[in-house]
Formats: structure tokens, sequence, C-alpha cells
């Protein structure tokens, strides 16, 4: 456990896995098919989640192949405006494309279409991944889309074992997206051997039923991922907030309410302002709930990364917010 948290607080991350470009139309509420303007941001998960990382201070350089045009250049340009490094992002030539996503501001009928046909990411290879030098990092964080398709899978697992060898903790967030994988059973062979190997865990409730093959089995998952491989497990539950397994002891925790915007990067947010608080020393049970902060202020603004807070804009939300729920039964 002190390994995992020690790697943490070097608050140093190499982040494996895809930055995109996101459109959403404007104003909030209006829907895709009667849209005239566009919002446009950077997107992908692991992009999302180092440029929250970066606000709250923390270094973070991401490893992913983008498309060798404008928009894989716009998406290398916008994580340097957010102070991500972006050494390891290296274009790919051919008809290999960014992912893009479409996605709504707005709760009620939402829709969120995601282009991810030849999708650049999934072209990281292993020797990307055996170019970078893990000593310069205290850990490694990824989404499991890098799982869902070849070569990227086999350079994420490879991934793994390097930063292990150097010692740096995985931080893993199993993100499961059905559209990204060839079938449910390739998913969850894939993700569980994944699960195995990494020392933090993020998942909700669904997804950890996935892994365990049914959603009610979700929690004993956890429960036992916790008690063999994993030294913190964060079993989220949605409105009913999560529950935290470390050394042996289970804490319930309860979410900030707020009126959401959209329902699209509360994880990517909970993960940000999670670990970056464990780098600056909170304790395990305060680092979970300022992570469930941040996920609240992000559902509330339009955008991912562009919503996620910096350390004074998640204090102001504290202090202004009247506080968590209490935590729903198991």
């Amino acid at each position: 456990m002190m390994d995992v948290l020690s790697g943490i607080k070097k608050n140093a991350f190499v982040v494996v896995g895809r930055v995109g470009i996101d459109f959403s139309p404007e104003p909030a509420g209006t829907g895709i098919e009667t849209a005239e303007t566009m919002m446009v941001a950077m997107g992908g998960s692991s992009a999302n989640i180092a440029a929250g990382l970066v606000k709250f201070g923390s270094k973070a350089a991401l490893v992913t192949r983008v498309s060798d045009d404008a928009i894989g250049r716009y998406c290398v340009n916008q994580l340097k405006h957010y102070g991500v490094d972006a050494t390891h992002v290296k274009p790919i030539a051919g008809e290999f494309r960014n992912s893009l996503a479409v996605y709504e501001t707005r709760v009620e009928n939402h829709n969120s279409v995601i282009y991810r046909n030849g999708a650049a990411d999934f072209q990281m290879s292993v020797e990307d991944v055996e170019a970078i030098d893990y000593t310069e990092f205290g850990a490694l964080i990824t989404a499991g889309t890098v799982f869902a398709a070849e070569p990227s899978r086999t350079a994420a697992f490879r991934a793994f074992e390097l930063a292990k060898a150097a010692g740096l903790p995985v931080i893993f967030d199993v993100d499961y997206r059905p559209y990204s994988w060839p079938s449910p059973q390739v998913a969850e062979k894939v993700l569980s051997r994944a699960g195995a190997m990494a020392d933090v865990i993020v998942a909700n409730d669904e997804e950890f039923g996935f892994m365990a093959g049914g959603i009610e089995k979700g929690l004993t998952k956890a429960r036992e991922l916790a008690n063999s491989t994993a030294a913190i497990v964060v079993y989220k539950m949605g409105h009913l907030g999560a529950v935290t397994f470390v050394n042996g002891t289970e804490t319930p925790s309860g979410i900030y309410p707020v009126k959401a915007l959209k329902p699209t990067g509360a994880g990517d947010s909970f993960m940000a302002g999670f670990i970056a608080s464990l780098a600056a020393g909170r304790d395990i049970h305060d680092a979970v709930m300022r992570g469930s902060a941040c996920a609240a202020i992000v559902v509330a603004k339009p955008g991912c990364a562009p919503a996620m807070p910096t350390e004074p804009e998640l204090e102001a939300f504290l202090a202004a917010h009247p506080g968590p729920t209490a935590p729903g039964p198991l």
C-alpha cells in the first residue's frame, strides 16, 4: 500500500490512451439533429484525465497515436494548451483517423455519437511504450478503451509490465464502452486480465459486474480484487455514491448533488481529482470525496476537459455546497 501511495505522491504520471476531439451543440439543451453551432474541445478519457491532473498542479505525459492531419495536430496543440506533455503523442499516416465524439449538453434524451472507425489511437505500438523512461514518473494511469483493439492492446499490457518493473503503481479506470470491442466475451477476458495487474482500480457497478459475469456479482468482484491484487478499489454506484476498499476496510461515501447539464466527463474528472488529492497527501476517503466533487463540477458545465476544475475552483465549490449525500445502501 505504501509503495502505491509513495509512487502517486511523486505527482508525475504517464497516462496511456486516446486524445480526441469533441463537438457539442450550442446552446446547452440543443439536440444534434437541430444544431447550427457546435462547441469544439479536446476529448478522450485519458487526455481528459491528464488535463484534469495538470489543472491540479500534477505533471502528466500522454502516450498515444493521433492522425497525421489537422485534427491530430489540433489534439496535440490542445494537450500543450492544458500543459500535458505530448512528447510521446505520435502521428500515424494513412487512413487512420482521430476519434470524434458528438454529444449533447443535456440529460434528458441525451445523445452521444462516437466515431471510432479506423481509430488512430488503436495504432499505439509496443515500440511506442518501450520508448518511455518510466523512471521519470511515479505512476501509470490508463482507461479500458486502450485494450479494445490491436496493436494498442498488446502495447498497453507491455506498458503495464514496464511500469511495474520500474516500480510504478498501475492505476486503471475500467471505462468499458461496448462499441469499441469485438465482443463482450473478449472484453470481459481482457479487462479482467488488466484488472488483475492493476494496483488501483476505479469502475462503476456495471463495469465490475461485467468483469464478474453479472451486475449482481460486481460488489463481490471489487472485494475480491481488493483482497488479492489491488491496493485500492473504488466501486462507483452513480447517484448512490461509492464504496472504497483499502487495507481490508470498506468505506461507503455519498455524492455532491448538482443540477447536471450532461452525463459526460464525470468519470474522468473523478479520477483526476481523486489521484491529485492522493498525490497531495490527503487520506483516501477525503480523496474520494474530492474526486466526487470534481465529477459534480464537470457534469454541471459544458465540455469535458474545459470543465475540469482547478484547486481554487474545487475549494470554492466545496465551500459553497451544502455537502455530500448519505451513502446509498449496498
